[in-house]
């Protein structure tokens, strides 16, 4: 007796079903991405009882004439490709032709459209799977979806749901992500009678972003503009280093206008901020990337959801580079920010510089002047990163403590040449600031930890990491892939203080590491090393592996909370913390500034609404 049987059509497109359809938030987003594909400029969406009860979509696109109404209903049925070849470089948001037959199968569906100047549309009614009915209907141009009672007829998915606020919100997060896509189409939500939101057609991307998320949240975002490479273009909006959610809500990532998520993006925006995102932390990025349909493969999810690269290193390489560029011009922007005219003259300060402080308690030593510790001329032949800290010390001109009108004096010539105002130390901590935007505050240990940092990363790429021979070679296997990537990145390894070498097929052998590293078992350092530089990229710094090992160092000798500095102290630590690469956060990606605007303070006192 044989025991494999055909499954009946009925159960079959359920099952189908099932990969298309997972929740209320799946229709919604299968029926936008239909009439963002019609050419729709107006999508209005009403859902009841968190999408279970009702999902009405709306649209104002080119509509259907009856018989591609009918066959809209019947699997695999598309007017997106003709043939195989067409997968290859699929340029819609749909293509399958799954959707409207996959939701028709677990609910009572009701579909209405018509054409731009027919005299009349087409309503087809469908209950589980089955037509019941097909007329004439009389709605405006467009087409209309009516899904209700979704999984009436699979009571198991139904019980799965979660609550209707929780299906709601997914929902809502499913709008907002077509919304950011596609900013020129306009997007309302009905819930249960009550209007969520009503978005108007957005002529740019940035007015899409404050009329869903706030002008607070655009101001604090940069547009990124970086310089394309040949096949790829990134564009977009992506948060100033110190923005950061503690979950990817806010990571949009968009190719060819579809939303998608991918390991390999999400490790390239990690690798774009590197040490300007706290660990643990996620940027916010409303980020696009335009690449050739035939480079991308977006039939590998039954969601649609995940996409493969033809070649994902230069994908990862264009969105590492457009983020650090983007950063680096925010770099600019804070020294241009710092060095623009004051909205009025600094008054000549009566009183000693190095006094003027917010609490009276605060004592600035005569006797005690502290001195910032900074790096050696050279590196060569260190054996710590903590030698390198200690091994000079910063000059800094003295204030003379019997002259005040020395120290008023150049702090006015201070004040024109670089257009900012130190005005005290608050709690021995936070240097207060009067630039031309409003007030800034400066932590001076996370300020001084950048500056140590990007001092000390660059000497010892310039030098050379110091290294430290094993007393015993260690071997160790590694897979296929990963033998071969040793072999192709060999010369990045030994730049980073590593010597290691082929020991036949699969085997390498380890003779020496990073004098700075603490390592008990080379082969299990190894494979982490493989794996983390793997996501890095190929433009990793040599001194990727002692990067946390140097932030450590320095946040335990940087200047602390309590340690009074002097004037002249202060502004070196202003000076060199501009000329940072990364100026406003510190090696562990806490900001070292934070701006309050003039309009801040105006709305604190009143002056403002």
């Amino acid at each position: 007796m044989s025991r494999i049987r055909l499954l009946p059509e009925a159960v079959a497109s359920q099952v189908a079903a099932g990969e298309v359809v997972e929740r209320p938030a799946s229709v919604v987003k299968e029926l936008i991405e239909n009439s963002i594909d019609a050419g729709a400029r107006k999508i209005d969406i009403l859902i009841r009882r968190g999408g279970i009860s009702l999902v009405r979509v709306v649209d104002d696109g080119c509509g259907m004439d009856r018989d591609d109404a009918l066959l809209s209903l019947e699997r695999h049925a598309t007017s997106k490709i003709r043939s195989a070849a067409d997968l290859q470089a699929v340029a819609t948001l749909g293509f399958r032709g799954e959707a409207l037959p996959s939701i028709a199968s677990v609910s009572r569906f009701r579909l209405t459209t018509r054409e731009a100047g027919a005299v009349a549309g087409t309503e087809i009614v469908v209950n589980g799977g089955k037509i019941d009915i097909v007329r004439d209907g009389g709605e405006a141009p467009g087409t209309q979806v009516e899904v209700r009672s979704l999984f009436y007829n699979l009571p198991a998915r139904r019980k799965f749901l979660r609550s209707e606020n929780t299906e709601s919100r997914n929902i809502e997060h499913q709008i907002h992500l077509q919304a950011i896509g596609h900013s020129r189409i306009g997007f309302s939500l009905l819930r249960d009678d009550r209007m969520l939101f009503q978005l108007p057609s957005a002529a740019t991307l940035g007015d899409r972003i404050r009329d869903l998320y706030g002008i607070e949240l655009l101001q604090r975002l940069v547009e990124v503009n970086g310089t394309p490479s040949r096949n790829i273009r990134v564009a977009g909006f992506i948060g100033q280093a110190g923005l950061s959610r503690q979950t990817r809500s806010q990571q949009l990532v968009f190719v060819n206008g579809r939303a998608t998520e991918s390991g390999l993006l999400t490790a390239a925006l990690r690798e774009g901020y590197h040490t300007a995102l706290m660990k643990g932390q996620y940027p916010v990025t409303f980020l696009f990337l335009k690449i050739d349909p035939g480079s991308v493969d977006v039939n590998v999810h039954p969601a649609k959801r995940e996409v493969r690269f033809r070649d994902p290193i230069a994908v990862r390489e264009a969105v590492v580079r457009s983020i650090q560029q983007t950063l680096e011009r925010g770099r600019v922007g804070w020294q241009e920010k710092f060095r623009s005219p004051l909205t009025r003259p600094a008054a000549v300060p009566e009183k000693r510089t190095s006094d003027l402080k917010l609490r009276p308690e605060i004592p600035v030593p005569e006797e005690s002047h502290r001195e910032l510790p900074h790096l050696a001329p050279a590196v060569a032949g260190i054996a710590t990163v903590a030698g390198v800290v200690e091994s000079g010390r910063l000059p800094t001109p003295r204030v003379d403590s019997t002259d005040d009108a020395l120290a008023a004096q150049r702090s006015q010539q201070l004040t024109v040449q670089q257009q900012f105002q130190i005005i005290g130390v608050l709690n021995k901590l936070y240097v207060l600031m009067e630039n031309a935007d409003g007030l800034v505050l400066v932590d001076q240990h996370a300020a001084h930890e950048r500056i140590l940092f990007e001092e000390l990363r660059r000497r010892m790429e310039e030098h050379g990491v110091p290294t430290q021979k094993l007393l015993l070679p260690h071997t160790f296997d590694v897979p296929p892939r990963d033998g071969d990537w040793i072999e192709r990145n060999l010369s990045i390894l030994q730049k980073m203080g590593i010597g290691i070498e082929s020991f036949g097929p699969g085997t390498f052998k380890i003779d020496s590491l990073p004098g700075f590293l603490s390592v008990s078992d080379p082969a299990q350092f190894m494979r982490k090393v493989i794996d983390d530089l793997k996501s890095a990229g190929s433009s990793t710094s040599p001194m990727r592996l002692g990067e946390e090992m140097i932030a450590k160092t320095v946040c335990r000798h940087a200047v602390k909370a309590n340690d009074p500095l002097r004037y002249p102290e202060i502004e070196k630590l202003i000076r060199d913390l501009l000329e940072c690469d990364l100026p406003y956060c510190c090696p562990h990606g806490r900001p070292t500034m934070i701006q309050i605007s003039l309009t801040e303070l105006e709305k604190k006192f009143g002056r403002k609404i």
